[in-house]
């Protein structure tokens, strides 16, 4: 099965009612690393960073991902210092939304505003996390981000032409979701 088909199946799987997860097992390395795949919202905003960063080709395909675990960092420090960041999960939001269009419309911005678009969205995820983990389980988030990244790079890094539409057409649906999880 290639990956973009694995991706399709799993993220056409029901997920739980609760955002993510449960109080008691934010705690350790393990708990952090699956917590970035437990929300809707973080899940498909990583994944479209590595995707994006797949469509776009060159150095975007490390220096993307790279930004927003950089910015990521910086927000996860912010987070566990107590800084909260006005519109955090709204920000969020955006970057489901935002990410989604990018990779949908397979955008190829100037490198510099790409990096600085997804470290500021890391920064949020970042800041959210940083709020609800603690210091190791914040570190475990970063590598399971790091791993949602090369996912969705995994599926964007190809010149097959149907494989860029389809990964075009993830991007989109993406999008979608972002736009319906701001009225639920």
């Amino acid at each position: 099965m290639n990956a973009l088909a694995l991706l399709a199946a799993a993220l056409l799987l029901p997920a739980p009612a609760l955002a993510h997860i449960g109080d008691g097992l934010h705690h350790g390395l393990m708990a952090g690393f699956l917590h970035p795949f437990s929300g809707a919202d973080h899940l498909l905003a990583m994944v479209m960073v590595g995707l994006w960063a797949g469509l776009s080709g060159g150095a975007a395909r490390l220096a993307l991902p790279g930004a927003f675990l950089g910015g990521m960092a910086l927000g996860g420090v912010l987070g566990l210092a107590g800084v909260a960041l006005p519109g955090g999960e709204a920000g969020i939001l955006a970057s489901v939304i935002v990410l989604g269009a990018l990779a949908a419309l397979a955008v190829r911005l100037p490198l510099g505003l790409g990096m600085v678009l997804v470290a500021g969205f890391g920064l949020l995820h970042g800041a959210a996390h940083g709020v609800e983990l603690g210091g190791v389980a914040l570190l475990g988030a970063i590598g399971g981000t790091a791993v949602l990244h090369a996912a969705g790079l995994a599926l964007g890094n190809t010149a097959a032409p149907w494989a860029r539409y389809a990964a075009q057409v993830a991007g989109g649906a993406t999008a979608a979701v972002g736009v319906l999880l701001a009225f639920v």
